[in-house]
């Protein structure tokens, strides 16, 4: 069972699209930005020059379908015609854009993990480490875009850095509620808009927001802070191409300390703050000084970037859920299955019995423990939710072992004693361990 990613863009024949055609001319360093509801969807030509997708490049001539609901922008280095055929929401040229200091930014790194690669030392005479780089930002400041377009570029330089997602709100990689990594090995495919590559490492929190356990996502975390160590240990290219780490936009409180947490587990030594001066100061005092400095930079964010409500975050977060099933065309073919509920064993993480209080310490106040993992008994408390089917071999192991997939619970009959769910494929689940999430979501 595959951990599914997403898709954004995908090739078209010339004949599936109508609507009227708009050419645009446009000039060195611009960009077009497309917005696009959920109804409507763009084909994009590239008629001369050179033209490129969150750092993925069009070809000459090729024609590429744009789906909605989404936000692209088609920029251009040195110049390029482009034609648009459709009826997008919002369409308009950008002249004024960061990509220059993105693509800045990219260059640091690059020079950095050549280095690395070639066993170079440093100013301090020590061997220069790959980029381990982390993105920081309020939501929706444009973080999984700029990671897009660092990795693309890293990857048409001959790299191949290691794509950290830590966003359990959106989840940029599989559905949310989870923290995931996967080797980048080529640009996003224009066909399908996600990294060709095998199957992403995932970790499942199970909430889609870190305040509901923030201990479990200190662990998972870590987990997969593991996994990135193991990567960079056995593979030469992959240890000198370092990582690129996406986060949530909580960036106050606990929140702050999070990502903290976060850049120590994972030793990053680059953060990248976008667009917000008080963050970038914070991070700068926290961690740009000391033994362990890590390089802290500011860029700006895109004019693009568009500001989403609570309710569209939400709906955002359906959508995801639904891609991993259906697929973004609705071309998957997932299948509703009903199994004994006696034969699955269920667990959630967090909300243990509290310790009497004859056996505290004076003064101490009993609390339940974060990651206690207990057995799901009323299998309708899990209704409409995302469940993680294991790969641990005892519930002893849930904690720390990652997933195979995700089914999703449509009915329980408790008369019966069964469970109805929807899973990507037919046939048997490959283990009855699984983990059940909080967050609950609703679609046909």
């Amino acid at each position: 069972m595959a951990t599914h990613q997403h898709g954004a863009i995908a090739a078209t024949d010339a004949h599936t699209l109508s609507g009227e055609k708009e050419t645009f001319d446009l000039a060195a360093g611009h960009e077009l930005r497309i917005e696009l509801d959920h109804t409507t969807q763009v084909a994009v030509t590239v008629h001369a020059g050179d033209a490129e997708v969150f750092g993925t490049p069009l070809g000459v001539g090729g024609r590429t379908l744009v789906v909605g609901p989404q936000k692209v922008a088609v920029y251009t280095m040195g110049g390029a015609r482009v034609e648009v055929q459709g009826s997008p929401e919002v369409m308009y040229v950008g002249e004024e854009t960061p990509m220059r200091q993105y693509i800045n930014v990219h260059d640091v790194l690059q020079a950095q993990r050549d280095a690395c690669g070639r066993g170079e030392a440093g100013a301090d005479g020590a061997l220069v480490a790959p980029p381990k780089v982390m993105l920081v930002g309020p939501t929706d400041s444009g973080k999984s875009t700029i990671c897009k377009v660092l990795a693309n570029y890293a990857v048409r330089c001959g790299s191949s850095p290691l794509f950290v997602d830590l966003d359990v709100g959106q989840g940029s990689l599989t559905v949310p509620g989870c923290v995931s990594a996967c080797a980048v090995e080529h640009p996003v495919d224009v066909e399908d808009a996600v990294f060709p590559g095998e199957p992403p490492v995932v970790f499942y929190v199970g909430s889609a927001s870190p305040s509901e356990n923030a201990d479990l996502y200190r662990h998972c975390v870590e987990r997969l802070a593991g996994v990135v160590e193991e990567r960079e240990r056995r593979d030469a290219v992959a240890g000198s191409s370092g990582i690129l780490v996406n986060t949530m936009g909580w960036v106050e409180g606990l929140g702050y300390e999070l990502l903290l947490h976060a850049a120590e587990v994972l030793k990053v030594n680059t953060v990248v703050v976008i667009g917000q001066d008080r963050l970038h100061a914070q991070m700068k005092k926290r961690l740009g000084s000391g033994s362990g400095k890590v390089a802290v930079v500011k860029v700006a964010k895109s004019d693009g970037v568009v500001l989403r409500s609570k309710e569209q975050r939400q709906e955002a977060r359906q959508r995801r859920v639904e891609e991993y099933f259906y697929g973004l065309r609705k071309d998957l073919m997932p299948v509703s299955q009903t199994a004994k509920i006696e034969n699955l064993e269920v667990y959630r993480v967090g909300g243990g019995p509290k310790a009497p209080r004859s056996a505290l310490p004076i003064g101490a106040t009993s609390v339940s423990d974060p990651l206690k993992i207990s057995k799901v008994g009323d299998f309708r408390d899990i209704l409409n939710c995302m469940v993680a089917i294991s790969h641990a071999s005892s519930p002893e192991e849930l904690l720390n072992a990652n997933v195979a997939g995700f089914i999703y619970v449509q009915d329980v009959d408790v008369e019966k004693g069964t469970v109805t769910y929807l899973s990507p494929r037919d046939g048997a689940l490959p283990s009855t361990l699984m983990l059940a999430g909080t967050y609950r979501t609703y679609f046909d």
